[in-house]
Order: C-alpha cells, then sequence, then structure tokens
C-alpha cells in the first residue's frame, strides 16, 4: 500500500501531501495486520443449538474510518489499500449500493424461508462467508429504513470477523443527524466506533478541485482532437485509480457503466441515451459517481427524439446531484437542438449545460 501510494508520488502521477501520507501510513498498519485474516466464521455447535446459545464472536481487528472533505483522496488511498490488501475474501462496493443489495437479500430470504423469525443472521453468514474484508465507499445513511436494520447486522458482521475500511464525509457521530427516528440509529453508531478506528483526513488541498482548472468541459466537433482532451480528463479526474466496468443495481436490473475510475464514469451516447434507461438508471449513475464523461452528442431533433428525450433526463439528474459533465458533441449547448417540435422544450436544457460549464458549478459539491 505504502509502496505503491509513493510510487505514484515518484512518478508525479500524485502530488505529495503530509495528510495524505500519514493516512497512507495508517492504512499501512492495517494492511500488514491483516496479512492472510481468514476468520471462520461462528457457527452454532451441538450444545449452543440445545440450550439456544449464540456461537461464540470472532476476535478481530479493528477497521479504519476514514473521514475528511471531498477531493482530498480518501477513495483513492482505499484503492490502493484494497488493491494491495494480503486477505484473500474481500470485498470493495459503494456503501449506496450495498444496503440495496442487503435489502434485496433480506426480501428474498423471507420469501424463501417464511417461517425463519429473524433473517439478519443468516444474511451475516452469507455477507461473512464471501468478504472478511468489506471496503465501503462513500459510507453515508440517509434513510430511516436503513438505519433501522444497521445495527443488527453490522453487529452480526463484526461478531463474524469482518473487518471494514470506509470513506466518508461525514463522522460517525454526525450521521442520520437531524433526520427523524435518529434515537433508534444511536447504537449503530457506538457499534460502529467500538469495530473501527475513526481517522480524519485533514488536508488542505482539494486535488479534485485542482484537477478540474483549466480543462474545457465541452468538446466541438466530436473529433479525434475531442477524443484526446476527454481521455485526458478521464485520466486526470480518475485520481489514478484503474479503469473497469462498473455494475449498477437498479430495481433489481443491472446497469453497466462500461468504464470508470474511482468515481467518474464514461460513456458514449449511444449506450447512454440511445439505449432503454430512465431516471432511476441515470439516478443512479448521478449518486455514484461525481463526475461523467460523454462522448459524441449528435444534433437533436425530432428525429431522434427518444435520445433527445433521455438526454433531457440525463442533464436534469446530473444537475440536480451537481455531477460534472465533460462530453464531445456536434454543437455547443444552444446549438444542440435548434429545430422541429419540442425545440422550446430544449432551451432548459441547454440553459443547465451552459451553467455546468461555469466554475461555480464545477467547483460546487457532488450531492450524493
Amino acid at each position: 500500500m505504502l509502496t505503491a501510494y509513493r510510487a505514484r508520488i515518484a512518478t508525479g502521477e500524485l502530488a505529495a501531501d503530509p495528510a495524505q501520507a500519514a493516512a497512507a501510513e495508517r492504512l499501512q498498519v492495517l494492511s500488514d495486520t491483516l496479512r492472510g485474516y481468514a476468520p471462520v466464521a461462528p457457527t452454532p455447535g451441538l450444545l449452543d443449538r440445545l440450550f439456544g446459545r449464540a456461537p461464540a464472536k470472532v476476535a478481530a481487528p479493528k477497521g479504519l474510518y476514514l473521514v475528511g472533505a471531498v477531493g482530498r483522496g480518501k477513495s483513492m488511498l482505499m484503492d490502493l489499500f484494497y488493491e494491495t490488501a494480503a486477505v484473500k475474501r474481500r470485498r470493495r462496493i459503494h456503501f449506496h449500493r450495498f444496503i440495496q443489495e442487503a435489502h434485496a437479500r433480506f426480501h428474498a430470504h423471507k420469501l424463501a424461508h417464511p417461517e425463519t423469525e429473524d433473517p439478519i443472521p443468516p444474511l451475516a453468514d452469507q455477507l461473512s462467508a464471501e468478504a472478511a474484508l468489506l471496503c465501503f465507499d462513500e459510507f453515508q445513511v440517509h434513510d430511516i429504513a436503513d438505519a433501522l436494520i444497521l445495527g443488527r447486522l453490522f453487529q452480526a458482521l463484526f461478531d463474524r470477523g469482518v473487518v471494514m475500511v470506509a470513506t466518508s464525509n461525514t463522522a460517525p457521530d454526525d450521521l442520520f443527524r437531524g433526520k427523524p427516528g435518529r434515537d433508534a440509529f444511536l447504537p449503530f453508531i457506538a457499534i460502529l466506533k467500538q469495530h473501527v478506528d475513526v481517522y480524519e483526513l485533514d488536508s488542505a488541498r482539494d486535488f479534485r478541485r485542482h484537477r478540474l482548472r483549466g480543462m474545457a468541459t465541452w468538446h466541438v466537433p466530436a473529433d479525434g482532437r475531442a477524443d484526446a482532451a476527454l481521455d485526458e480528463v478521464f485520466a486526470k479526474l480518475g485520481g489514478g485509480a484503474r479503469p473497469r466496468a462498473v455494475e449498477l443495481t437498479v430495481m433489481g436490473r443491472t446497469v453497466t457503466v462500461p468504464l470508470a475510475a474511482g468515481k467518474v464514469a464514461r460513456f458514449d451516447f449511444e449506450a447512454l441515451c440511445g439505449a432503454a434507461l430512465g431516471a432511476g438508471d441515470y439516478l443512479a449513475i448521478a449518486e455514484r459517481f461525481h463526475t461523467v464523461v460523454l462522448d459524441g452528442i449528435p444534433r437533436l431533433s425530432p428525429d431522434n427524439f427518444d435520445r433527445a428525450r433521455r438526454f433531457i433526463v440525463l442533464v436534469d439528474t446530473l444537475y440536480d446531484h451537481r455531477v460534472k459533465l465533460y462530453a464531445s458533441a456536434a454543437a455547443m449547448p444552444d446549438q444542440l437542438y435548434q429545430r422541429g417540435e419540442n425545440a422550446a422544450m430544449f432551451e432548459r436544457t441547454a440553459s443547465r449545460l451552459e451553467e455546468m460549464r461555469s466554475q461555480e458549478y464545477l467547483e460546487g459539491e457532488h450531492l450524493a
């Protein structure tokens, strides 16, 4: 972990930062502690079953909860930690997606085993068998239904020896603050603080904002020069993460992001607006990624209005979540849809696209 971090600084891929370096050293300590870690999830023995006793808990090292402001490099550091951790059973996942999966498994188990009074233990058995190390990006809680199950689920995971590493913009004591029902969520915060060390990444520099400066957001025409410019944007804003395909789960369906690096996603216009995607799919993308790179936006008209309509919904969704958009197109925003029915409706979208190019918008915080 630390070796990989220092190598990226040596090559100029990353800028040296004392706060990041200190966090990398702390993650290296945890990585060393976890080398070869493979707990056996506890299962009830004969006497446990006879007398209704809970199985013995697994002793596990404390995980790490990395908290800090946007753009400080938390996800990049966790990616390095995950890639180099010598733990065979490990998983990295966006926390929102993990919660969606947990609810889906919870529901499926209740349907398959209606006689089971409590589905939490078997769910924890499944999850702990899949991963002894869980790495969560953007740990945040917005929904009361999530808040109510988290305490019991994570206590069961920790009892089974699962180690958690997470990044968040919010300290544990501030999770779900000001929301109705927060009193019921407080036991989870206490459980969390027992099983993770909270580490604040207190860098004064917003690396993502620094990388944004000077990069054009809209490239016309969508030619080879535009492709090269967007390649550079994708590489810089990806923060050194290895590009890969990512799958998002939306209402039980899978939406594939063909190329993602960290919190930056890249799509061809046809893949994003030519396919049968809707508002829920665009919402999942907007929540997961702070930047979308979009190649090859064509001129729009009544002839391709299905694509135009999806593009309008996409822009509205990205705008509402303050997602940054870098694109190549056949024309500037106010020239994309000039003729025919619904041209007037597109004026609002063009206006939003222009605002999304402003420095004020680009320096705004992503609303995940």
